[in-house]
C-alpha cells in the first residue's frame, strides 16, 4: 500500500538557501535536496481504491499561485528532547486557504479529518542524541534566516517508501495553481 502526502516542492534556489545552514548540529541527518518540501497533509498508507480517489479528488481544487517565504528555524517537539529541526514560512493566508482546500478533498475521498494544528514548516534535519545546547547555538545563530519569496504554482501527490536508512519520495501527480482560474480568464476574452 503506498504512504501518501501532499506537499508544495520547493524551488532549487531555495533548496540552496536551505544547504547553506545545514552545518554545525552533532547528531543531525540533514536531509536530501529530494527529501525536502513543504506538507500540507501528511495520509499515511491508502488502498488503491482511496489512492484512486486521493488523486481526483485533488485535481478539482482551485486556488491562485502566491508567494511563500522561509523565515526563521525551529524543533520539534516544542518540549524535550528535540527530533526535527525544521525552517518556519512567513505567514501567508493563501497557503492557509490552500491547505484547507486539500484537507477537504483528503476528506471526502474517506479518510479522518487531521487533529494537529497545520504548522506550516520544511523539516531540514532529524536528530539522535544532539545535546539541547547545540540545538539553542543553532537557533540563535540561524534564527534570522530567510529564504524566498519563491512562487508557488502547483501542489504535488507524493508516494514515500522507507528505507534503511532515509526515506524516497516518488511524484504521483502534480496539480497547477490557477489553471482553472486561467481556463475561466481565455473564456471571457
Amino acid at each position: 500500500m503506498p504512504r501518501l502526502f501532499v506537499a508544495i516542492a520547493l524551488p532549487d534556489e531555495v533548496k540552496r538557501d536551505l544547504a547553506r545552514i545545514a552545518l554545525g548540529v552533532p547528531g543531525a541527518r540533514w536531509l536530501e535536496d529530494d527529501e525536502l518540501h513543504l506538507t500540507l497533509r501528511f495520509i499515511g498508507e491508502v488502498d488503491g481504491d482511496v489512492f484512486r480517489d486521493l488523486l481526483d479528488g485533488l485535481a478539482p481544487i482551485e486556488a491562485a499561485p502566491f508567494d511563500l517565504t522561509l523565515k526563521g528555524v525551529g524543533h520539534f517537539p516544542p518540549r524535550g528532547e528535540p527530533r526535527i529541526l525544521w525552517a518556519g514560512v512567513e505567514k501567508s493566508e493563501a497557503l492557509v486557504q490552500l491547505r484547507s482546500k486539500v484537507e477537504g478533498a483528503v476528506v471526502r475521498a474517506g479518510l479522518p479529518p487531521e487533529k494537529r494544528k497545520f504548522a506550516p514548516h520544511v523539516s531540514i534535519a532529524r536528530l539522535r542524541n544532539t545535546p539541547i545546547a547545540k540545538v539553542g547555538n543553532y537557533l540563535t545563530a540561524y534564527g534570522l534566516f530567510r529564504a524566498g519569496p519563491f512562487p508557488v504554482e502547483e501542489f504535488c501527490l507524493f508516494s514515500s517508501q522507507l528505507g534503511a536508512k532515509r526515506a524516497v519520495y516518488c511524484l504521483e501527480e502534480t496539480y497547477p495553481l490557477g489553471a482553472a482560474l486561467n481556463e475561466a480568464a481565455r473564456s471571457t476574452r
